[in-house]
């Protein structure tokens, strides 16, 4: 389904401040897999993202989608099969249109090809229905602008814009980092709802290791630019983040870098 092959990526090149970001990365997922990304900051997990999403092209190797290779094209023509929500609550929404505007936005581009601004009554019904399963009152604010909603409202928002239209791959972001703990639990809950009533391919980047080891149906860890280990459901099953903790320093010969990571 997603085929990530040798991919390299080398900012500044033959400068001093030179720095392979990715080095000769491969992964592949299959459909419907959910897979959470841990890694310390440097790592190369939000390059990773970027290079699916075509924010920059590779200096080697390809990205393929659906056997299609993709690298080539440009981030517009991707974001239209690739969902991507960010740290930043506010990233990918407009603030000073409402959500219904915003959702309207999200649901023309993928559905239409191109932006309207015209809300039908089947569209306003469709959106009401998604909001309301998520128990958060947002059915009743549909005319309220995206800017004053609470953090993790925002999020919740600009997840369902990224998923009204189902795509054909789902990245998430740290997109619950920047969420207090209860909130962060909320939209979690949400996301772990949609994944899974959508049967959506998912790539999740996390600081917390508790959550990458129990949420999908596979954990990676990226160290330099690469892949140092990848667990399957049975190979995490019973592994603790001190057992993981462990793993990394044996392997690298080094302490791993904790001060953001969370144990819980």
């Amino acid at each position: 389904m997603l085929d990530i092959v040798n991919a390299t990526k080398i900012f500044a090149k033959g400068t001093p401040n030179e720095h392979k970001a990715l080095d000769r990365l491969s992964l592949s997922l299959k459909e419907g897999e959910f897979v959470t990304i841990l890694g310390s900051n440097g790592a190369g997990k939000s390059t990773l993202f970027n290079a699916i999403c075509g924010n920059f092209l590779l200096d080697e190797g390809g990205v393929f989608l659906d056997g299609r290779y993709i690298s080539h094209l440009p981030e517009y023509k991707r974001a239209s099969v690739i969902g991507r929500l960010f740290q930043d609550p506010m990233r990918g929404t407009a603030p000073n249109l409402t959500i219904e505007e915003n959702l309207a936005l999200a649901y023309s581009k993928n559905t239409r090809g191109r932006f309207r601004f015209a809300i039908s009554g089947k569209d306003r019904e469709l959106f009401r229905e998604e909001l309301s399963r998520f128990d958060m009152g947002l059915e009743d604010r549909m005319t309220t602008r995206i800017g004053l909603l609470s953090g993790g409202q925002r999020q919740v928002v600009t997840l369902l814009m990224s998923t009204i239209v189902t795509p054909r791959l789902l990245l998430l972001d740290e997109h619950t980092a920047a969420l207090d703990p209860a909130t962060a639990d909320k939209v979690m809950a949400i996301t772990n709802d949609i994944v899974s009533s959508r049967n959506l391919t998912t790539l999740m980047i996390t600081h917390n290791i508790g959550q990458a080891l129990n949420t999908g149906s596979r954990t990676i860890m990226m160290d330099e630019g690469n892949i140092i280990f990848d667990f399957d459901a049975e190979a995490r099953a019973h592994m603790t983040v001190s057992e993981l903790m462990d793993m990394y320093s044996e392997k690298k010969k080094a302490a791993f870098d904790t001060d953001r990571m969370l144990f819980s």
